[in-house]
């Protein structure tokens, strides 16, 4: 529930003189001190609010609630204490962002109208995300949608290295997966800018001019600048200006760039033809060109990816999340659909459309797995 408070302090005393005058207002979580407190954090939150107060050992409440906003940024935080002079209470709010100074003796009333408007302020902030998410989410399956559309080849060379991203990312421990699953998908944004007959050399390893080679290095800075400009792409960004960067050792490529480049470099030598254990030994022989945790992480998962299952369907029984097995074109030869691209809800009604003039043909090759893939959770809230 929204209303819950963590009430922190190194006197039991007094954190169970605050439970009693709370918990018919609140529902109240206490910890003794700032280290039981984070644990508090990490395996008892969210909380709305949390009160802590000044001196305590080991970690006082300004490096307490420092971390918390680290851990919990949109927990309200709340200073209780004894102190009263300016310098602490200007740390206090400058180091650790926070909403209320309460000096003692605090009378109950006035702990509990600060509480009222500290998860007043907390409803505020989950509800300004959900909105914002909500329409980040939108937007991004606008643009991705608009890929599919008028770059058809491009977008299905970024579903096959999403799903490929998946599988690394089922083995390696990433701090935001969410960011590194969008930018697979937004990869080949940039593409966009390239004229049809360099994408298609670009996309199927044929001889390009020397300006041709230039544009399709430059593609993912330009898919970079255009994300930058979206609120909290900033980090989807900078994985994709990086994608095809070979690994160097060390931190100065963010690991995004680094799943991205073996995801992108693996679909590539699938695209020409390559067996899958000829392509990951290609990675694997690389030398330093690629991270060798993603990579391993990459052997492992398809170690243990279990078989798909390849059915002729009418285009009236695809379902979103299964998988296009093979190319789809118009009678006339017109590239819809590349395969490796996942089902999704626009593309049946899309493929619907064009089966209803008679302009494909109805049934569709398509990999079905007993159980699909199931999205990173993080990726959830935003896509």
């Amino acid at each position: 529930m929204s209303d819950r408070i963590l009430c922190v302090d190194d006197d039991p005393n007094v954190l169970s003189g605050l439970e009693r005058g709370l918990r018919r207002h609140f529902d109240v979580v206490t910890a003794l001190g700032g280290l039981r407190g984070l644990e508090a954090i990490r395996t008892r939150g969210p909380f709305a609010v949390v009160v802590s107060d000044m001196r305590m050992p080991a970690m006082d409440g300004i490096q307490f609630l420092t971390r918390v906003r680290e851990m919990a940024p949109q927990t309200v935080r709340i200073m209780l204490t004894g102190m009263t002079d300016q310098r602490t209470a200007a740390e206090a709010v400058n180091e650790g962002h926070i909403f209320r100074f309460l000096t003692k003796p605090c009378p109950p009333e006035t702990l509990v109208t600060a509480l009222r408007a500290g998860v007043d302020q907390y409803r505020l902030i989950t509800a300004e995300r959900e909105v914002l998410e909500k329409t980040l989410s939108g937007a991004l399956k606008v643009v991705a949608d608009i890929l599919a559309l008028v770059r058809p080849a491009a977008y299905g060379r970024a579903a096959r290295v999403r799903q490929i991203v998946r599988q690394i990312l089922r083995d390696l421990e990433a701090e935001r997966p969410w960011e590194i699953e969008i930018a697979a998908i937004l990869s080949q944004i940039g593409c966009v800018t390239l004229p049809d007959e360099t994408l298609e050399k670009a996309l199927h390893g044929l001889p390009m001019s020397e300006d041709e080679e230039k544009m399709v290095a430059e593609h993912p800075a330009v898919g970079s600048d255009l994300l930058r400009t979206i609120p909290r792409m900033e980090g989807v960004a900078e994985i994709i200006r990086h994608q095809d960067e070979p690994f160097t050792g060390g931190e100065a490529t963010p690991l995004g760039s680094r799943v991205l480049k073996v995801a992108l470099d693996y679909e590539r030598l699938l695209s020409s033809g390559q067996a899958p254990v000829d392509a990951l030994r290609a990675l694997e022989t690389a030398g330093s060109r690629y991270d060798r945790a993603v990579v391993l992480a990459l052997a492992r998962t398809l170690s243990a990816e279990p078989a798909s299952e390849k059915r002729c369907i009418p285009i009236a029984h695809l379902a979103p999340g299964m998988v296009i097995a093979e190319d789809i074109r118009t009678k006339s030869g017109l590239l819809l659909i590349r395969h490796g691209q996942e089902v999704t809800e626009s593309m049946i009604l899309r493929l619907a459309n064009f089966a209803r003039l008679g302009l494909v043909h109805d049934e569709i090759n398509v990999l079905a797995p007993d159980a699909p893939a199931a999205a990173t959770p993080a990726l959830q809230e935003v896509l």
